[in-house]
């Protein structure tokens, strides 16, 4: 994931001063976008992963303090193992490319997910991506990998059980998330309209964008209407306006 340090000035009507702090991605729809050209589905994650590298270059220029996109979750699994191999190889290679990158413009990059079950030099990777990231402030970018909700709730709620007392504030500290705010904007590409398993203990106030574009055709400009819808809504957190 290479990301430009170039300063763009935003079009439209996005208010500066009221932009969602997190924003997460559901990565969806690559299968269906290659297969509406006829590509193998590997061509359709591959077009993915570059638009992950533009839509994260507007959100780091524009602003925005976290991005997290929902990259292989534990359901993925059970996906043909040619296209489970490339989706981890693609992973593979763009990590290689991060890596010069994040240290050149100070970009941080964290993985969300039980990343045991990655290959050697996967995990090798994510280890050198977090120790560059200790370094820096500033935009991050989150790839939820092997991630599943459900799994990161029981899983918190075990460790927070053995560590004492399972409290909201206990639990939340156990999550792969601890530390990153919860998302304002969750945005779910494809015409699906539902979250998948994803940051299900997080988005408890989180406002939700669909749309039917499909992820590999959502860029910048998708991203800025996203972004305009959040601002046109009231958010009451349970409260009266």
């Amino acid at each position: 994931m290479i990301f430009s340090n170039r300063k763009k000035q935003p079009s439209g009507e996005v208010d500066l001063t009221r932009l969602p702090r997190h924003i997460a991605v559901i990565m969806d729809g690559n299968g269906r976008w290659a297969a509406k050209r006829a590509l193998p589905r590997g061509a359709g994650h591959a077009a993915g992963a570059e638009t992950f590298r533009r839509v994260a270059t507007y959100c780091k220029d524009l602003g925005i303090d976290y991005l997290t996109a929902y990259a292989f979750s534990t359901e993925n699994w059970k996906r043909p193992a040619q296209e489970v191999d490339g989706i981890l190889n693609l992973l593979d290679k763009y990590l290689r490319e991060s890596i010069e990158s994040m240290e050149r413009d100070h970009i941080r990059m964290r993985f969300l997910g039980d990343c045991s079950a990655l290959p050697e030099k996967l995990r090798a990777f994510i280890a050198r991506t977090d120790e560059i990231s200790a370094r820096y402030t500033g935009f991050q970018a989150n790839i939820c990998v092997n991630y599943g909700g459900r799994d990161e709730i029981v899983r918190a709620a075990n460790l927070a059980a053995a560590a004492g007392e399972v409290t909201k504030e206990n639990l939340e500290a156990h999550l792969w998330s601890a530390g990153i705010p919860d998302p304002d904007l969750i945005i779910r590409p494809s015409g699906e309209l539902r979250l998948s398993n994803f940051l299900l203990w997080q988005s408890a106030y989180t406002e939700l964008y669909f749309t039917d574009t499909l992820w590999p055709d959502f860029g910048p400009k998708e991203m800025e209407l996203a972004i305009l819808d959040y601002q046109r809504r009231n958010r009451r957190f349970g409260e009266i306006s």
